[in-house]
């Protein structure tokens, strides 16, 4: 398959002529498309309607492909006056069609993808981009297996004084103030809200895992179960990030999966484990070493290789990089270690058969597919060169780093800059897809810069 394609994927009519008939109480369909960042966009739609949109698509205009975090054009990209603001096709993704119950009883959701009127995949979608990376690994018979762990905080709904604050728990009205990790009296405060998330989860179709505690008041873990289809898991982050959100409204909470919303606690983090398949469905990874197969190292060694390449992707907002700090469970150098929290690229404990690499660098607020994307073009090009990842660090990363004086870049704009000139990744992604991120990012630095927040009021308005 080119380079400059990707494999097209497109729910069949059957699909929403079977749910409709199991489901008659269902009066509509939400559709969502989740773009450059991040933020699911679309359409509600009645129950007529939804037949015709698996039969011949639903026009989106190509300006939705191209808005900032915010839902603004970004003119410069020339998706939109260029080009009359045309519309593109969005086409179901197949096996998604499901019930939306923190919606109401009679509310559905299908996500969908977008095309070219022609049925030609826009490279600038991410499940697109995401696709166009698992070919390169199909070409070479490999394929990925993925899980993500997304961080959150729950915060009050309202607002006072502009101000943020951890949410009360549901049942005691208590304000968490304490780190309080692993606590089974949080999960207990929080079992309404985790018990109608799991319940929305299973009806959604997504595995949805265990929940722990994490360290800082009002933030939790929960894990999303490996998946040998990358899209798919990406497709899972996705739709459990917009189901948490919902179900946490239901209770009176705000679920955020901003990277850093607290200076003075941890910050949240996706962290993505990866392992690959042969055509046998074997670990390539799997070994007694608890370090891995040389392969395994490779592979390491293409995610050093490109971390500073693919920062724009992890860390894709300005508050992202607030999160890279000393002695915070988060990273802060391109450093890999055997069941060691402190590093960037962890191979954690476990049997030869489970051997993979957990890479810890994005934060929540990254854009999964995109994400997942960033890390298996990462893994690839180390497997593909056998790039060696130099030696593990045993112990404290963070005092590894110090004395090293290697570091994480965590500057923003450096970073969209080093993105928008990265060779590889345009070979990856696609050249196309990054310049347009590029912009689009660039122009959102811009945008955010315009902002005097009242930090400056506060520093400079008396001394300057």
């Amino acid at each position: 398959m080119s380079r400059e394609s990707a494999t097209m994927s497109i729910a069949d009519p059957k699909e929403a002529k079977a749910f409709l008939e199991a489901h008659p109480e269902m009066q509509f369909f939400e559709i969502l498309y989740t773009g450059l960042s991040g933020v699911p966009r679309g359409k509600r739609l009645r129950r007529h309607e939804l037949m015709p949109l698996y039969e011949n698509g639903r026009f989106l205009p190509s300006s939705m492909l191209v808005t900032d975090i915010t839902g603004r054009d970004v003119e410069e990209t020339g998706f939109i006056w260029e080009q009359g603001d045309a519309d593109r096709v969005a086409w179901p993704v197949p096996g998604r069609l499901a019930m939306a119950p923190w919606l109401g009883d009679d509310v559905a959701q299908v996500p969908v993808s977008v095309y070219e009127t022609d049925k030609t995949p826009i490279d600038l979608d991410p499940r697109h981009v995401l696709q166009r990376v698992l070919d390169r690994f199909a070409t070479d018979g490999l394929v990925p297996v993925v899980a993500c762990e997304l961080e959150f905080f729950l915060l009050d709904a309202r607002r006072d004084g502009g101000g943020v604050q951890i949410a009360r728990f549901p049942m005691s009205g208590r304000r968490p103030t304490q780190h309080d990790q692993y606590s089974l009296e949080e999960m207990a405060e929080a079992a309404p809200l985790l018990r109608e998330l799991w319940a929305a989860a299973d009806a959604i179709g997504v595995p949805l895992e265990g929940a722990i505690s994490e360290y800082a008041p009002g933030q939790l873990e929960i894990t999303l179960k490996h998946h040998a289809d990358a899209l798919r898991a990406a497709d899972d982050a996705v739709l459990y990030k917009r189901a948490l959100k919902g179900v946490a409204l239901r209770h009176g909470c705000e679920a955020t999966f901003m990277a850093k919303p607290f200076a003075d606690m941890a910050g949240s983090g996706m962290h993505m484990h990866v392992s690959v398949n042969d055509k046998a469905g074997k670990n390539i990874f799997a070994s007694d070493k608890p370090e891995g197969e040389p392969v395994l190292a490779h592979a390491i060694g293409g995610m050093k290789a490109l971390l500073a390449d693919s920062l724009a992707i992890f860390a894709p907002n300005a508050n992202s990089y607030r999160r890279f700090k000393a002695n915070s469970y988060a990273p802060v150098a391109p450093t890999w270690g055997v069941n060691n929290r402190t590093v960037s690229f962890r191979v954690p404990a476990g049997a030869p058969h489970t051997r993979h690499i957990e890479h810890r660098v994005a934060g929540a607020d990254s854009t999964p597919p995109l994400a997942l994307a960033a890390l298996l073009a990462a893994v690839h090009y180390g497997i593909t060169n056998k790039v060696d990842p130099g030696p593990a660090v045993v112990g404290d990363g963070y005092a590894n780093a110090a004395e090293t004086g290697e570091r994480i870049p965590t500057n923003w704009f450096a970073a969209v800059e080093r993105f928008a000139q990265s060779e590889v990744l345009k070979d990856y992604l696609g050249e196309r897809f990054v310049r347009t991120y590029s912009i689009v990012k660039q122009v959102e630095q811009d945008r955010y810069q315009s902002v005097i927040p009242n930090t400056d009021f506060d520093w400079y308005l008396r001394g300057a």
